[in-house]
């Protein structure tokens, strides 16, 4: 199962179809949060299985907070990040993670790509897919594949302008 993880691109969709073109199929789409309007638009361009959740500039949607959800046996945990104070820390995001027997547990929000696979949650963020603000200030983006055997791998990617 391959499934493509992107926050933040802030109704700049440009990269967004870019990328949604050149990783295609997948078999499930993660926005996490920060859609800022483009939510309707990343429904009809996408495909499959969809899950959105809102950021802190998604003013005017009716996506969720968060959402829990179960992935080739996997518990994921995805939120934008905000409330848990991720551009801080990630303790708190860690501690929901575990209080809810989460396995992984995706956040967006900081615009920098985040990935720590421990032995009990993997904790993520693709960073940003329009506004980068790590170092190489390249668009980035997480690619996870679930195997039949059940082994997660993860790629954090970077879009070439």
């Amino acid at each position: 199962m391959k499934v493509l993880i992107v926050s933040d691109n802030h109704r700049y969709d440009t990269y967004l179809e870019q990328v949604i073109k050149e990783e295609a199929p997948f078999d499930c789409f993660i926005h996490l949060g920060d859609a800022t309007g483009s939510e309707d638009y990343i429904r009809t361009i996408v495909n499959c299985p969809t899950y959105m959740v809102r950021g802190n500039n998604d003013f005017f949607c009716d996506l969720p907070k968060e959402q829990e959800f179960e992935l080739a046996g996997n518990k994921i945990l995805i939120t934008h990040g905000h409330y848990y104070y991720v551009g801080q820390h990630t303790e708190e995001i860690r501690r929901q993670g575990r209080a809810r027997n989460a396995d992984i547990v995706m956040f967006g929000h900081t615009h920098r790509p985040y990935l720590d696979i421990g032995d009990e949650m993997t904790v993520l963020n693709p960073g940003s897919i329009s506004y980068p603000r790590q170092e190489n200030r390249k668009p980035s983006y997480i690619v996870m594949e679930i195997g039949s055997e059940g082994i997660v791998q993860y790629q954090i990617k970077y879009l070439e302008k």
